[in-house]
């Protein structure tokens, strides 16, 4: 056999492939925590460097009994390559039902026969009936007579590629256009052996011989190739996508220069600017156009962890959301990005908020309650005490309450409270606090107020509610109100001693008439001659 004849160059190539294989083994082993199959795709390539160097042993023989003992050799891995391509299929798509070891061993127990009954074929010739050596060739090559369980071993095999290219056909449509890629390569590097197999049953392979050895290396080099260029077996698979995918919360993968790299169907939902044009974009550009509240920074703690909630308008309505991020590392421990999880809050945290103002809203009038009105009073009271700035109360009640009630009714009575309500909003500043302090009694906190702009203030709404009569079906009825004004004037003062002034200043306006404001130092600034 020269070094220039066909086989020779054959030989050469399948001893490639072989290299291939053993090299593609030796990266599944050491990259095994990436992929729950890759135990399988190392023991599919070990398998393959087996019958490939077999392969390339049988065409350098010299004689027929060597050729037998190297497809002896040869049919160590080659029956089992077709179902360890099925169990790499079914870990790729998520069959995991499949892949327990009690269920997956019977796929190797065809190929284990086959193994046996090519090892003792000459006590039985049911895998040959005959093995001889070619004749007017320049080297030495065999031709068989398939016995039965040839044919057996030929179906199984043909039959395990078959269900592999139907099951990537089946989740083709459910798979992301970024994992394609990887599909396609793993529908070559099955359907090529099959193709050249049935080339050579067929006879129709160049010098008779087998190419399936030489189809592997191109297999093998498109496996290489995908790893480094789509992350094949590396990078979330399809059974991971599933799971991907089926998540309500939306999910966003990013890189180290946070660009992303990956999102679920609920984060499209979320943020339509989310489309496949958006792989490899930075997060900010398309957060900035998904959403008409602006961008958003991640601040990380040293745990990598982070989380925050965050109000999002999109389309003229208000969602609410929950942003965690956290890191994205490598089994070696080493960063390799961040994973941002967007859980949607919005009904929960309306929910809260109508609890809130239900906490802190009067239901009848819809300004704050007693105690939010003290709370929020203490609050502005100790702001005032920091800016050093004035800070004046207003206590007042509607006259004669009582009479409404006892005359029209309480639901005329509700409509009066409402009725001052409304005229005390009208004309009060955007920054007072107003409160409904008990029966008809009100309270109003002014910032940045004197006593004597706080009176003047209090002289306006008496003059509005005076001047505003109530319509009811029957008649108009005349109210007016009572008023009494404090300021909080030194740091020590407690916010109750300075509603007490208030209080004081009120009861002498009702005392002196009604229908008339006071301040605390005993001030009248209205005498109440149109009561």
């Amino acid at each position: 056999m020269t070094m220039n004849s066909p086989v020779s160059q054959y030989i050469i190539v399948v001893i490639i492939s072989g290299v291939l294989s053993v090299l593609l083994a030796i990266y599944a082993y050491y990259n095994k925590t990436k992929f729950s199959g890759m135990n399988v795709f190392m023991w599919m390539t070990v398998l393959s460097a087996v019958y490939t160097f077999a392969f390339a042993f049988e065409l350098a023989s010299d004689s027929l009994q060597e050729i037998r003992f190297w497809i002896n050799i040869e049919y160590i891995g080659m029956p089992f390559i077709a179902p360890c391509s099925l169990l790499l299929i079914m870990h790729y798509v998520g069959l995991d039902k499949f892949n327990k070891i009690k269920k997956s061993w019977g796929l190797f127990f065809i190929p284990a026969i086959t193994l046996l009954m090519v090892s003792t074929n000459e006590f039985h010739h049911l895998f040959y009936k005959t093995l001889y050596v070619r004749p007017q060739e320049t080297t030495v090559m065999v031709d068989v007579i398939p016995g039965i369980w040839y044919y057996v071993h030929g179906g199984y095999t043909f039959g395990s590629m078959l269900v592999s290219l139907f099951i990537l056909a089946r989740y083709w449509q459910k798979t992301k256009s970024i994992y394609r890629k990887q599909m396609i390569t793993l529908a070559i590097g099955i359907s090529l052996p099959m193709l050249g197999a049935l080339l050579y049953v067929l006879g129709l392979t160049p010098h008779g011989m087998d190419p399936v050895p030489v189809l592997m290396c191109i297999t093998s080099i498109l496996y290489v190739t995908s790893i480094f260029s789509t992350a094949l077996l590396t990078v979330a698979p399809i059974a991971r996508e599933h799971i991907f995918e089926s998540m309500r919360d939306g999910v966003l993968v990013l890189n180290l220069e946070n660009q992303i790299m990956d999102f679920n169907g609920a984060a499209t939902t979320i943020i339509p600017a989310l489309t496949p044009l958006a792989i490899g974009q930075k997060l900010d550009h398309i957060w900035k156009r998904g959403a008409e509240s602006g961008a958003f920074s991640f601040g990380m703690d040293e745990t990598g962890e982070y989380e925050q909630e965050f109000k999002w308008i999109r389309g003229g309505e208000t969602f609410y959301y929950r942003i965690r991020a956290s890191n994205l590392l490598k089994p070696n421990g080493q960063l390799a990005g961040r994973t941002i999880v967007m859980i949607d809050v919005t009904e929960h945290t309306l929910l809260q908020n109508k609890l809130r103002h239900l906490a802190e809203i009067d239901g009848l009038t819809s300004i704050y309650n007693r105690t939010s009105f003290m709370e929020k009073s203490r609050q502005l009271l100790a702001s005032a005490h920091q800016t050093k700035q004035p800070l004046s109360f207003i206590l007042f009640d509607i006259d004669y309450f009582k009479q409404i009630n006892d005359q029209y009714g309480h639901s005329l009575g509700d409509f009066a409270l409402q009725h001052v309500v409304m005229i005390c909003q009208q004309a009060l500043p955007a920054d007072a606090l107003f409160g409904r302090y008990g029966g008809e009694e009100f309270a109003i906190s002014l910032p940045n107020t004197s006593l004597l702009q706080a009176g003047q203030a209090a002289e306006q709404i008496r003059a509005s509610i005076a001047g505003n009569p109530l319509y009811s079906a029957s008649r108009a009825i005349a109210m007016t109100a009572s008023f009494g004004v404090a300021e909080a004037k030194t740091v020590d003062v407690p916010l109750e001693a300075l509603i007490s002034e208030a209080d004081v200043a009120l009861y002498l306006s009702k005392n002196s008439g009604r229908n008339a404001v006071h301040l605390s130092s005993q001030e009248r600034v209205h005498a109440n001659q149109d009561k």
